[in-house]
C-alpha cells in the first residue's frame, strides 16, 4: 500500500484553522504540531491515533475528540494503526480575537479561556465517543464543494459554542493518558494476532511470550483500546474477514476458517455484532469496512 498523508487546511476566523486529516500508510507514521501557543480540538472519525505530549501518550479511538494545548509541551502524533481519518480545529492564541464576539454578536467565546477549563493542569482532556458527540461533528465530513467554507464556519462555532457551555463534569475522560510502552505492547500484541489469524491464544500465553503480566497486559488494551483484549481481538478479525469478503471470491466459511472459526454460526453472529450486518448482507454492499477500521 502507498504511503499517503493528505492535509487540507480551511482558514476559517483570524487565528483559527480547520485541518482535514487522512492518512493511509504500511508504516508507523509520525508528524509534529508547530511549537506555538495553539489550542486543538481533534476528532477521529476512522482509525485511531496517539498523541504524545512529553512523556504522556493520549490514544483517540473512532469517535473520540481531544483538547490540547500546545504550549510548553512538546507534541507528537503517531498513527501507528495505518489508517486514520479525523478532523482539527486549531486555534492559535496570539492570533485570533481574545472574545469570539467580534464573529457572531452576542457570543462570549473566550480561546484562552477554554484552555483553562479544559487543560488546566494537564495538556491533554479526551472525551470518549458518544452519540452527541457523534452528532456535533458529523456535519464536518459530509460537505458539499460549493458551500464548503461558509458551513465550515458554522460548525467550527457551533463545536466552540458546545464546549462553552459543556459540562465537562457529566462526560467520563481519559484526563490521565497513557504511557507510549503501553500503546507499543498492544501494538505488537495485535500485529501478532493478526499474523496468526486461525490459532487461538489465552491472556496468559501472549503475556508470557511478550514478557509482560496478564494484568499489564489488560491494562495496555483498556488504556489504548478502550476495551478488552477479546473484543478487540475479535474486531480485528472481523475487520479482515469484512476484507475478504469485499475483494475475494472466498466462501464464507472458508473466511470463518481462516479467522479462527470452525462453526459459520457463530462467526455469523460475531460478524453481525461488529460490523452490524452478517456476512452476506456486507458482500451485497450493505456497509463498507472503512466506517469500522480501527481495533
Amino acid at each position: 500500500m502507498k504511503n499517503t498523508m493528505i492535509f487540507k487546511e480551511y482558514p476559517i476566523f483570524q487565528g483559527i484553522s480547520l485541518i482535514d486529516k487522512e492518512i493511509h500508510s504500511p508504516e508507523n507514521q509520525k508528524w509534529l504540531t508547530p511549537q506555538e501557543e495553539i489550542f486543538e480540538i481533534a476528532h477521529c472519525q476512522e482509525g485511531s491515533y496517539e498523541v504524545q505530549i512529553g512523556q504522556q501518550c493520549y490514544p483517540l479511538a473512532e469517535g473520540d475528540f481531544a483538547l490540547c494545548q500546545c504550549r510548553n509541551f512538546p507534541k507528537e502524533s503517531y498513527c501507528s494503526a495505518k489508517h486514520y481519518h479525523g478532523i482539527s480545529i486549531q486555534i492559535n492564541l496570539k492570533k485570533t480575537s481574545e472574545c469570539l464576539s467580534c464573529v457572531l454578536d452576542g457570543m462570549n467565546i473566550c480561546p484562552a479561556v477554554l484552555v483553562r477549563k479544559f487543560c488546566s493542569g494537564q495538556p491533554c482532556f479526551i472525551f470518549h465517543a458518544t452519540e452527541e458527540l457523534a452528532y456535533i461533528f458529523s456535519g464536518l465530513y459530509t460537505i458539499p464543494e460549493n458551500v464548503r467554507m461558509g458551513y465550515l464556519k458554522i460548525k467550527v462555532l457551533e463545536v466552540l459554542l458546545f464546549l462553552n457551555n459543556l459540562d465537562i463534569s457529566a462526560y467520563p475522560a481519559n484526563a490521565q493518558g497513557c504511557s507510549y510502552c503501553q500503546v507499543q505492547l498492544a501494538k505488537a500484541v495485535c500485529e501478532f494476532v493478526h499474523e496468526h489469524m486461525d490459532e487461538h491464544f489465552t491472556i496468559e500465553e501472549l503475556a508470557e511470550k511478550f514478557n509482560v503480566s496478564p494484568a499489564r497486559l489488560k491494562m495496555s488494551f483498556r488504556n489504548v483500546y478502550h476495551n478488552s483484549v477479546y473484543a478487540c481481538f475479535r474486531k480485528q478479525k472481523m475487520l479482515t474477514a469484512a476484507k475478504l469478503l469485499q475483494e475475494t471470491d472466498r466462501t464464507v466459511l472458508d473466511i470463518a476458517g481462516e479467522c479462527g472459526y470452525d462453526n459459520g454460526s457463530k462467526f455469523s453472529k460475531a460478524f453481525r455484532d461488529v460490523m452490524g450486518v452478517s456476512p452476506r448482507e456486507f458482500r451485497k454492499g450493505k456497509i463498507s469496512p472503512a466506517k469500522h477500521e480501527k481495533i
